[in-house]
């Protein structure tokens, strides 16, 4: 029996699905269900129900992984009393950050991270909200930046900051001639969307999108926020810019939101005791840079 196999067997149990199991933890899906049948011929009993394309656990099976979650929790405080020794913060991690938040966040997030954490080696890598939490529950990340609210089991989120959403209008538009604009006048406006997966494309048709358009004035989407900003230039339609991307665009104004609106900024890390204290270290660091550097526009009514 060995950590690999409990940690594909956890995997499962929390996809209930071979291929997705195997992806999340980053091999192929006849290598995770062989290790599976391994570990249940080294126990002598199933754990595993097969059957019409559809996967549970058995009564032993789930009450396996339960055991197997804290021995893995156990192997990771191991890991990581080993990588710090007498110091926190030491040696390498991985931090995965949401694709809306990713560009505007490293300049000056790292920097203060760095300053706080100097033996910290961090490396950074850009994912949407479901790649972020499979990484974390493979662990082959130790962080993930995202928009909250949010919750799953074994997972911790840690708030960081709110970030205000801006109303981005071409130069040339009506809106874009008053100080502020009114959450209910988007509603009618064509609306340019992130594509699916970005949890920012749910709060965007949350905010904007409840009432039918005009002929001919149909939603459009895009695959960042960079595309969105230049189709809003070329006068295509409207769209909403966090307040940390609403960068100087030739052909773009950004307007606040009456009432206001925006997201909250959470990290999420595994809920283990050994990841607690780093998480909280970390999160205390990136909130700090925020209020010092990021300039932050805090909104006052929930999405």
């Amino acid at each position: 029996m060995t950590l690999t196999q409990l940690r594909y067997l956890v995997a499962l149990a929390d996809h209930l699905h071979f291929g997705r199991a195997a992806a999340a933890c980053g091999v192929s899906q006849p290598t995770l269900s062989a290790q599976i049948k391994k570990l249940e011929a080294y126990l002598d009993a199933p754990l595993v129900e097969r059957g019409g394309g559809d996967v549970g656990l058995t009564a032993l099976g789930a009450h396996i992984v339960e055991r197997a979650r804290r021995m893995l929790e156990e192997a990771d405080a191991i890991l990581g009393a080993a990588r710090r020794g007498a110091d926190p913060m030491v040696g390498p991690r991985r931090i995965g950050v949401i694709p809306t938040l990713c560009p505007y966040f490293l300049p000056w997030a790292l920097p203060a991270i760095r300053n706080d954490f100097p033996r910290l080696d961090l490396l950074c890598f850009e994912e949407m909200t479901e790649q972020l939490v499979a990484e974390l529950r493979a662990r082959r990340l130790d962080w993930a930046v995202m928009a909250g609210p949010f919750r799953a089991d074994g997972l911790e989120a840690y708030p960081l900051f709110q970030e205000a959403f801006l109303a981005a209008l071409p130069e040339a538009h009506p809106l874009a001639q008053k100080e502020a604009t009114p959450q209910s006048a988007l509603t009618t406006e064509r609306l340019l969307l992130l594509s699916e997966g970005h949890c920012m494309r749910d709060q965007a048709l949350a905010l904007c999108a409840t009432q039918p358009k005009e002929p001919g004035r149909t939603d459009a989407s895009a695959t960042g926020l960079e595309t969105l900003r230049g189709l809003v230039a070329a006068g295509l339609g409207v769209t909403l810019a966090p307040a940390l991307a609403a960068r100087p665009t030739p052909g773009v104004v950004y307007r606040p939101l009456t009432p206001p609106a925006g997201r909250d900024l959470i990290l999420v890390a595994r809920a283990a005791p050994a990841q607690r204290v780093e998480a909280r270290l970390i999160a205390k660091s990136i909130a700090a840079a925020y209020a010092q550097t990021a300039r932050p526009e805090p909104y006052s009514q929930q999405l």
